[in-house]
């Protein structure tokens, strides 16, 4: 039963948002890294967004019952029989990640965080979700506001590297879950989920990963061409883990139709975005060492 309702909070996808938000705060703190602020930060992110792929869970239910990749999903499936209990679980980790982020970090911490929420809900989940396939390019906005409550946790003003990063972010949602969309084209047509390769094809998907990818990599070269971060986030960061993602697409947009290498550009855009996170860390420590 607990294994279900922890299911419910979709804590991989929270992992992804928390790592954001200490990008956000890794990329921008002026001296040194206060461990236990770094800390909290993670947890009321994760937390937010735990709350937010539960509510998710609530409102897709029917259409996560149409897919065979979500059938067993708790609630479709029956294992949590009560769906109020997933609604309250997550309003009540949301409301306690804004009311944490409000009384122990700061206010502007405490609104990127509750924005992020608000965007995968409301935004994505309940507005778009069924009604266009912009819904992850627009959705993307919520891991931007996690590197912005990063930023502002670093710094309580509008500046420019967490900017820069939540652009990264906005740029990476779409190479990352159009990819995915491809594997599944099927389960999103039969669903009448409006994905991007179930409304297009897979062509159009694989031409748009690759355009999308190309402001990814753009975007993500700014820290190093404005001189905030060196060669080590150039190295690590950016041609590793890019290099690979371009190289994924290419063989993508050449064969489109092949679920293979869709998935294989679906795992290339997370390694991508953890060799970001990592040569982020790397020039921040040696810089400070």
């Amino acid at each position: 039963m607990i294994a279900a309702y922890v299911e419910s909070l979709k804590l991989r996808v929270g992992s992804f948002i928390g790592m954001a938000a200490v990008l956000g705060y890794v990329a921008t703190a002026p001296a040194g890294l206060s461990l236990p602020s770094l800390g909290l930060l993670f947890v009321v992110t994760v937390m937010a967004a735990g709350g937010a792929g539960a509510l998710n869970h609530f409102l897709d239910r029917d259409l996560d019952a149409r897919m065979p990749r979500t059938a067993r999903r708790p609630l479709p499936s029956g294992r949590i029989r009560h769906a109020w209990h997933v609604v309250a679980l997550g309003l009540g980790m949301m409301l306690l990640a804004v009311s944490l982020a409000l009384w122990q970090l700061n206010r502007l911490v405490a609104l990127h965080v509750a924005l992020g929420a608000f965007t995968y809900v409301v935004v994505y989940t309940i507005w778009l979700k069924r009604r266009s396939w912009l819904n992850v390019v627009i959705g993307g906005l919520a891991g931007s506001f996690a590197v912005l409550a990063g930023g502002a946790l670093a710094r309580p003003e509008l500046c420019l590297p967490p900017v820069i990063f939540a652009a990264v972010l906005f740029f990476w949602s779409p190479s990352h879950f159009w990819s995915l969309a491809i594997v599944y084209k099927t389960d999103y047509a039969g669903a009448l989920i409006p994905m991007l390769p179930a409304v297009k094809g897979e062509a159009r998907t694989a031409r748009s990963i690759l355009v999308n990818t190309l402001g990814l990599l753009a975007s993500s070269l700014l820290p190093f061409a404005l001189g905030m971060l060196g060669w080590a986030y150039l190295l690590v960061g950016v041609l590793g883990g890019g290099g690979l993602l371009l190289s994924r697409n290419l063989q993508l947009a050449s064969r489109p139709a092949d679920r293979r290498l869709a998935l294989a550009n679906f795992h290339a855009s997370n390694l991508f975005l953890l060799l970001l996170f990592l040569g982020v860390v790397i020039d921040v420590v040696a810089r400070r060492w």
